[in-house]
């Protein structure tokens, strides 16, 4: 058991609900951001009345959950993802981890979600990194853990999970989160601008899925 606290940007939406109810599961404490500090707190309430009363999960607008968080992880939509950042980036200490999960496909800009946008600064997490504050080290990972397997805490989550980034320090930090959840195993991803791939196979994944009709994840063999 751990009393780390996260701080999940986001929480509100399938994959940042999916994440807290794994974490604080496995004994994190958790505090849910969104733009609507309500809307933040009753998703607490919800997880909690699932997991039950000793669940260490509450909900804060954005800036105010990622403050003293000493991870900071990053749900939002690609088209929000910007935004966010501004918003709770006066808020973020250094040495803070921040994990940016965020994927460029289409559908912010009307598209399909089986493509992914070109991002100018390379990567979705890249162009994190560009407007993160000095001292905070930006990580990517979770990419590829569909949120349905994620929301079911019947099964565990049948992934490898790619962590990039240039700091092998921030990368360590990351590791406890991924074991954390039953079935995923931490793959070291190499530096940040390696999230390019990582990030477009979420794409190729969706578009399994729909043909499939399924919850696919990614497994590396060998190792």
């Amino acid at each position: 058991m751990t009393t780390q606290r996260i701080a999940i940007i986001g929480g509100t939406g399938d994959q940042g609900k999916g994440l807290a109810l794994r974490w604080a599961k496995a004994g994190y404490e958790i505090v849910i951001g969104s733009r609507a500090a309500d809307r933040a707190q009753a998703a607490a309430i919800e997880m909690r009345a699932q997991l039950g009363a000793d669940a260490n999960i509450t909900g804060a607008a954005n800036a105010d959950a990622a403050a003293d968080a000493g991870i900071v992880v990053l749900t939002v939509p690609f088209a929000a993802q910007t935004p966010t950042l501004k918003e709770i980036k006066d808020r973020l200490q250094p040495q803070t981890v921040l994990v940016d999960v965020t994927v460029p496909l289409e559908p912010a800009v009307g598209g399909k979600p089986t493509r992914v946008l070109g991002v100018w600064a390379g990567s979705a997490a890249e162009q994190c990194a560009e407007l993160a504050p000095a001292g905070v080290q930006v990580v990517s990972a979770f990419h590829n853990v569909g949120a349905d397997a994620l929301a079911d805490l019947t099964h565990e989550v049948a992934c490898d999970v790619f962590v990039c980034g240039d700091d092998k320090e921030a990368k360590a930090r990351v590791r406890p989160l991924v074991e954390a959840i039953p079935g995923c195993r931490f793959i070291d991803g190499g530096v940040l601008a390696n999230s390019r791939t990582v990030e477009a196979l979420t794409a190729l994944l969706i578009g399994v899925n729909i043909r499939y009709k399924a919850h696919t994840g990614i497994r590396i063999t060998g190792i």
